[in-house]
Protein backbone atom coordinates (compact mmCIF):
# COMPACT_ATOMS: atom_id res chain seq x y z
CA UNK A 1 0.00 0.00 0.00
CA UNK A 2 1.77 3.37 -1.16
CA UNK A 3 1.37 6.60 0.98
CA UNK A 4 -1.72 7.63 -0.93
CA UNK A 5 -3.53 4.71 -0.48
CA UNK A 6 -2.64 4.52 3.03
CA UNK A 7 -3.71 8.56 3.65
CA UNK A 8 -7.02 7.48 1.49
CA UNK A 9 -7.33 5.01 4.70
CA UNK A 10 -6.60 7.27 7.34
CA UNK A 11 -9.33 9.67 5.76
CA UNK A 12 -11.92 6.80 5.74
CA UNK A 13 -11.13 6.52 9.49
CA UNK A 14 -11.39 9.69 10.69
CA UNK A 15 -7.58 10.34 11.02
CA UNK A 16 -7.07 13.74 9.22
CA UNK A 17 -3.79 14.36 10.89
CA UNK A 18 -2.10 11.02 9.66
CA UNK A 19 -3.44 11.23 6.37
CA UNK A 20 -2.31 14.95 6.28
CA UNK A 21 1.54 13.36 7.32
CA UNK A 22 1.26 10.89 4.80
CA UNK A 23 0.14 13.68 2.08
CA UNK A 24 2.81 15.63 2.66
CA UNK A 25 5.70 12.74 2.65
CA UNK A 26 3.88 11.89 -0.91
CA UNK A 27 4.44 15.37 -1.98
CA UNK A 28 7.94 15.70 -0.77
CA UNK A 29 9.30 12.14 -2.49
CA UNK A 30 7.17 13.11 -5.51
CA UNK A 31 6.47 17.02 -5.83
CA UNK A 32 4.33 16.13 -9.74
CA UNK A 33 2.50 13.44 -7.67
CA UNK A 34 -1.08 14.64 -8.95
CA UNK A 35 -3.06 12.10 -7.09
CA UNK A 36 -1.45 13.49 -3.55
CA UNK A 37 -2.17 16.75 -4.68
CA UNK A 38 -6.14 15.52 -5.75
CA UNK A 39 -6.13 13.69 -2.47
CA UNK A 40 -5.14 16.48 -0.40
CA UNK A 41 -7.96 18.67 -1.88
CA UNK A 42 -10.15 16.21 -0.68
CA UNK A 43 -8.78 16.21 2.52
CA UNK A 44 -9.10 20.01 2.94
CA UNK A 45 -12.66 19.87 1.50
CA UNK A 46 -13.56 17.63 3.97
CA UNK A 47 -12.45 19.86 6.65
CA UNK A 48 -13.96 22.94 5.38
CA UNK A 49 -11.10 24.66 3.90
CA UNK A 50 -12.09 25.16 0.28
CA UNK A 51 -10.16 27.95 -0.70
CA UNK A 52 -6.85 25.44 0.42
CA UNK A 53 -8.63 22.61 -1.51
CA UNK A 54 -8.73 24.41 -4.74
CA UNK A 55 -5.29 25.47 -5.17
CA UNK A 56 -4.30 21.37 -4.69
CA UNK A 57 -7.00 20.81 -7.37
CA UNK A 58 -5.72 23.32 -9.71
CA UNK A 59 -1.80 21.68 -8.84
CA UNK A 60 -2.71 18.73 -9.48
CA UNK A 61 -4.28 19.50 -12.76
CA UNK A 62 -1.53 21.29 -13.85
CA UNK A 63 0.70 18.55 -13.35
CA UNK A 64 -1.88 15.78 -15.19
CA UNK A 65 -4.91 17.24 -16.65
CA UNK A 66 -6.39 14.44 -17.24
CA UNK A 67 -6.85 13.57 -13.21
CA UNK A 68 -10.34 13.26 -13.09
CA UNK A 69 -11.14 13.31 -9.26
CA UNK A 70 -9.37 16.62 -9.49
CA UNK A 71 -11.86 17.89 -11.97
CA UNK A 72 -14.70 16.56 -9.62
CA UNK A 73 -13.45 17.71 -6.36
CA UNK A 74 -13.67 21.27 -7.97
CA UNK A 75 -16.94 20.59 -8.70
CA UNK A 76 -18.31 19.73 -5.35
CA UNK A 77 -16.52 23.03 -4.39
CA UNK A 78 -18.37 25.06 -7.56
CA UNK A 79 -21.73 23.49 -6.55
CA UNK A 80 -21.41 24.35 -2.49
CA UNK A 81 -21.27 27.52 -3.41
CA UNK A 82 -24.14 27.72 -6.31
CA UNK A 83 -22.04 28.54 -8.91
CA UNK A 84 -23.62 25.77 -11.09
CA UNK A 85 -22.10 26.54 -14.44
CA UNK A 86 -18.81 26.50 -13.19
CA UNK A 87 -19.61 22.89 -11.55
CA UNK A 88 -20.99 21.46 -14.72
CA UNK A 89 -17.99 22.29 -16.52
CA UNK A 90 -15.97 20.85 -14.07
CA UNK A 91 -18.57 17.43 -14.15
CA UNK A 92 -18.29 17.32 -17.54
CA UNK A 93 -14.10 17.61 -17.08
CA UNK A 94 -14.08 14.44 -15.16
CA UNK A 95 -16.73 12.37 -17.26
CA UNK A 96 -14.25 13.49 -19.97
CA UNK A 97 -11.17 12.06 -18.35
CA UNK A 98 -12.56 8.98 -17.22
CA UNK A 99 -14.81 9.16 -13.84
CA UNK A 100 -18.24 7.40 -14.52
CA UNK A 101 -19.20 7.15 -10.69
CA UNK A 102 -23.06 7.02 -9.87
CA UNK A 103 -21.56 9.80 -7.77
CA UNK A 104 -20.66 12.14 -10.44
CA UNK A 105 -23.27 11.65 -13.00
CA UNK A 106 -25.74 12.34 -9.57
CA UNK A 107 -23.92 15.99 -8.98
CA UNK A 108 -23.94 16.77 -12.65
CA UNK A 109 -27.59 16.15 -12.82
CA UNK A 110 -28.36 18.04 -9.43
CA UNK A 111 -25.98 20.98 -11.44
CA UNK A 112 -28.48 20.89 -14.69
CA UNK A 113 -31.37 20.79 -12.22
CA UNK A 114 -30.42 23.89 -9.93
CA UNK A 115 -29.61 25.70 -13.27
CA UNK A 116 -33.33 25.14 -14.02
CA UNK A 117 -32.18 23.06 -16.55
CA UNK A 118 -34.18 19.84 -15.72
CA UNK A 119 -34.40 17.88 -19.59
CA UNK A 120 -29.87 18.17 -19.02
CA UNK A 121 -30.79 16.79 -15.47
CA UNK A 122 -32.66 13.84 -16.70
CA UNK A 123 -30.44 11.87 -18.27
CA UNK A 124 -27.69 12.42 -15.61
CA UNK A 125 -29.97 11.13 -12.69
CA UNK A 126 -31.46 8.44 -14.72
CA UNK A 127 -27.27 6.89 -15.40
CA UNK A 128 -26.74 7.80 -11.74
CA UNK A 129 -29.89 5.94 -10.42
CA UNK A 130 -28.61 2.77 -12.93
CA UNK A 131 -25.37 3.03 -11.27
CA UNK A 132 -26.59 3.20 -7.98
CA UNK A 133 -30.19 2.22 -7.31
CA UNK A 134 -30.25 2.67 -3.84
CA UNK A 135 -28.88 5.74 -3.90
CA UNK A 136 -32.04 7.71 -2.35
CA UNK A 137 -31.02 11.27 -2.75
CA UNK A 138 -30.20 10.49 -6.79
CA UNK A 139 -33.69 8.83 -7.24
CA UNK A 140 -36.21 11.49 -5.39
CA UNK A 141 -34.17 14.17 -7.57
CA UNK A 142 -35.32 11.88 -11.01
CA UNK A 143 -38.34 11.83 -9.59
CA UNK A 144 -38.51 15.41 -9.23
CA UNK A 145 -37.62 15.90 -12.47
CA UNK A 146 -39.67 13.60 -14.31
CA UNK A 147 -42.57 15.52 -12.16
CA UNK A 148 -41.95 18.50 -13.36
CA UNK A 149 -41.47 17.63 -17.09
CA UNK A 150 -45.26 16.26 -16.55
CA UNK A 151 -43.79 12.43 -16.85
CA UNK A 152 -46.20 11.78 -13.61
CA UNK A 153 -46.82 7.96 -13.63
CA UNK A 154 -42.67 7.71 -14.54
CA UNK A 155 -42.28 10.31 -11.47
CA UNK A 156 -44.91 8.25 -8.74
CA UNK A 157 -42.47 5.02 -10.05
CA UNK A 158 -39.60 6.34 -8.50
CA UNK A 159 -40.96 8.16 -5.67
CA UNK A 160 -42.62 4.52 -4.42
CA UNK A 161 -38.91 3.43 -4.70
CA UNK A 162 -38.08 5.54 -2.69
CA UNK A 163 -40.09 5.05 -0.46
CA UNK A 164 -39.47 1.55 -0.60
CA UNK A 165 -35.74 2.11 0.20
CA UNK A 166 -37.19 4.56 3.00
CA UNK A 167 -40.02 4.36 4.41
CA UNK A 168 -40.22 7.76 6.30
CA UNK A 169 -39.05 10.38 3.57
CA UNK A 170 -41.52 13.19 3.84
CA UNK A 171 -40.59 14.80 0.65
CA UNK A 172 -41.54 11.74 -1.38
CA UNK A 173 -44.46 11.44 0.28
CA UNK A 174 -45.51 15.28 -0.34
CA UNK A 175 -44.42 14.51 -3.54
CA UNK A 176 -46.13 12.07 -4.32
CA UNK A 177 -49.23 13.69 -3.01
CA UNK A 178 -48.39 16.34 -5.14
CA UNK A 179 -48.74 14.22 -8.40
CA UNK A 180 -51.69 12.88 -7.35
CA UNK A 181 -53.37 16.34 -7.05
CA UNK A 182 -52.29 16.58 -10.55
CA UNK A 183 -54.06 13.44 -11.39
CA UNK A 184 -56.95 15.02 -9.46
CA UNK A 185 -57.06 12.58 -6.91
CA UNK A 186 -57.84 14.94 -4.45
CA UNK A 187 -58.39 11.47 -1.54
CA UNK A 188 -55.08 10.16 -2.49
CA UNK A 189 -53.23 13.05 -2.36
CA UNK A 190 -54.40 13.89 0.91
CA UNK A 191 -53.81 10.79 2.02
CA UNK A 192 -49.99 11.00 1.15
CA UNK A 193 -49.73 14.65 2.56
CA UNK A 194 -50.97 13.05 5.92
CA UNK A 195 -48.12 10.61 5.62
CA UNK A 196 -45.92 13.18 4.91
CA UNK A 197 -46.90 14.80 8.73
CA UNK A 198 -46.90 11.79 10.26
CA UNK A 199 -43.20 11.20 9.26
CA UNK A 200 -42.22 15.04 9.88
CA UNK A 201 -44.79 17.08 11.76
CA UNK A 202 -43.44 20.60 10.79
CA UNK A 203 -43.79 20.06 7.32
CA UNK A 204 -45.63 23.14 6.10
CA UNK A 205 -45.90 22.12 2.74
CA UNK A 206 -47.29 18.88 3.27
CA UNK A 207 -49.63 20.95 5.69
CA UNK A 208 -50.73 23.56 3.44
CA UNK A 209 -51.26 20.69 0.84
CA UNK A 210 -53.74 18.96 3.25
CA UNK A 211 -55.83 22.02 3.85
CA UNK A 212 -56.32 22.64 0.11
CA UNK A 213 -57.33 18.91 -0.46
CA UNK A 214 -59.97 19.21 2.53
CA UNK A 215 -60.78 21.93 1.14
CA UNK A 216 -61.35 20.35 -2.42
CA UNK A 217 -62.81 17.30 -0.70
CA UNK A 218 -65.58 19.41 1.37
CA UNK A 219 -66.49 21.21 -1.66
CA UNK A 220 -67.28 17.47 -3.65
CA UNK A 221 -69.54 16.22 -0.64
CA UNK A 222 -71.79 19.60 -0.47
Amino acid sequence: MDLNEQAVQEMQEGNIEEAAKLLNEAIEKNPEDAVAFTNFGNLLAAVGEEDRAVTFYEKAIEIDDTVGAAYYGVGNLYYNQEEYKKAISSYLAAQKNGLHQGDVYYMLGMSYFQSGDVMRALPQLQTSIELNPEDVDARFHYGLALAQQEEIPEAKAQFDRVLELDDSHADAMFNYGVALAYEEDAHGALNMFERALDAQPDHALAANGREQMTKIIDSLED
